[in-house]
């Protein structure tokens, strides 16, 4: 199956019988168009950028919002803007990741499509405590929304309303991704001048062959890029699970910087060279991915299952104070996953920890994948995963191994001015909420508390 089959046509052409009947395409293609709208844009975005007087960004996001600008600023070093502002990206409750954040001389731009996402939420009245000056904040949300009204109420320096038609997930070309883009330096036009350089119908043979490959039992999406651009992993991570990970089947990603091989895998390999190349790969695989989600007979828009754990959580924190879970001994983890994984299974690390460990996570992805004979092994922090791979593991095949890893002992208590209880409580009632949709869907789940990754090892 390839492009030659009509496929392009009919996905440019936004022909709905792509994908099952009462599929959402019919308002979330809007990103087909949205790279030349926003290189119309480009000027304006870019006077805009230079009216912002602080030298550093905070955004303030969940998935879609904060995925694309993460992967900007962490490879911005390899051929992107010499000079410019740097962008920190808080996409997590966790609470002494979130007291460190250091506004001094940053501006603060918060991102949610909704408006109504709890921690993008939660994370501007922490910033708002601390600055409480709407000059220094921007938004970036689809029209309407309560974020909208109150960035127009506050006084934001400016509120982006972008066009609705577009997921969470398909959105780094937009504003989502663009603004961010240009307060760190980049050029808007240049970029999506390169998003539209995809070949179309080398993107369509992309997905269609990820298709049939999941299909065939090949479902281990394994997309190896250079050690320089690891951070694509985490927003083509999100892309693969959320679109496809569904109806019990899915394309699972497994990023990595290494070789990798089985019986289960499907690789890609990519060789970007410098940070403009990926907007190329951004719209490339948003083209490939419906295709995919067409060859598994699937919705590639809709999230049917992210839901749940939000529910879970509301009802975790609705009823405090917490619940206790069982905890094992992290000593126990490898041998307890060398018990459950069988052919055709994958590990999903999870971390719900402070920032600032990836590489002792990655070193931790990379023993596991070794212990368990090169298994597929995939890593995320919570509750970041939670809208992104965590629609994969509870609706895509139920070939997770899933190991829970929390943090021992007491966390910092920061408060959230308009809750009655800290940013603690949350991340644990989100671990906590996950845990119990896991475990509702059939998943296997072992938690562990840990002061030290290496107590797993």
């Amino acid at each position: 199956m390839s492009g030659g089959d009509g496929l392009a046509s009919r996905l440019v052409g936004r022909d709905p019988t792509l994908w099952p009947e009462g599929n959402v395409s019919s308002n979330r293609l809007g990103w087909l168009e949205v790279p030349r709208e926003m290189s119309a844009q480009a000027k304006d975005l870019a006077a805009w950028a230079s009216s912002v007087e602080q030298s550093r960004v905070i955004l303030l996001g969940m998935g879609g919002s904060s995925l694309g600008p993460a992967v900007l600023q962490a490879v911005r070093a390899l051929g992107g803007p010499a000079v410019g502002r740097t962008l920190e990206v808080c996409d997590t409750t966790d609470p002494s990741t979130v007291e460190h954040l250091d506004f001094s001389d940053a501006f603060v731009l918060v991102s949610s499509k909704s408006g109504t996402t709890l921690e993008p939420n939660v994370l501007f009245e922490h910033a708002w405590s601390k600055v409480g000056d709407g000059a220094r904040f921007a938004a970036i949300t689809d029209p309407g929304t309560q974020l909208a009204t109150l960035g127009h109420e506050r006084g934001f320096h400016r509120v982006f309303e972008n066009r609705p038609d577009i997921g969470g997930r398909y959105s780094v070309m937009s504003y989502f991704g663009m603004v961010p883009a240009a307060l760190i330096g980049y050029d808007v036009a240049e970029l999506c001048e390169r998003a539209l350089g995809a070949d179309l119908e080398e993107a369509v043979a992309l997905g269609a062959a990820m298709g049939q490959a999941a299909r065939a039992g090949r479902d281990k999406v394994t997309i190896v890029v250079p050690e320089a651009f690891a951070a694509f992993g985490l927003w083509v991570e999100q892309l693969i699970a959320e679109s496809t990970g569904k109806r019990a089947t899915g394309c699972i990603p497994v990023p990595t910087t290494e070789p990798e091989s089985g019986a289960d895998r499907h690789v890609i390999e990519l060789s970007p060279r410098t940070a403009q190349d990926l907007a190329e790969e951004f719209y490339r695989f948003e083209l490939a991915i419906p295709i995919a989600g067409h060859v598994l007979g699937i919705d590639p828009f809709d999230e049917p299952n992210v839901a749940e754990s939000k529910a879970n959580t509301n009802k975790v924190l609705d009823s405090l104070p917490l619940p206790t879970l069982e905890e094992s001994d992290p000593g126990e983890a490898l041998g307890w996953l060398e018990s459950q994984c069988a052919p055709g299974d994958y590990v999903s690390l999870q971390a719900y920890l402070p920032y600032g460990q990836d590489a002792a996570l990655h070193a931790l992805r990379r023993k596991v994948r070794d212990r368990l004979g090169g298994a597929p092994v995939t890593v995320g922090y919570g509750p970041r995963f939670l809208h992104s791979t965590g629609q994969l593991h509870k609706g895509g095949p139920n070939s997770v191994v899933a190991l829970q890893i929390v943090r021992r002992g007491d966390a910092p208590q920061v408060p959230i001015p308009s809750k009655a209880y800290d940013f603690a409580t949350l991340i644990a009632a989100q671990s906590i909420g996950d845990h119990q949709s896991l475990l509702a869907h059939g998943r296997r789940v072992l938690r562990v508390a840990v002061d030290d990754l290496a107590e797993i090892a």
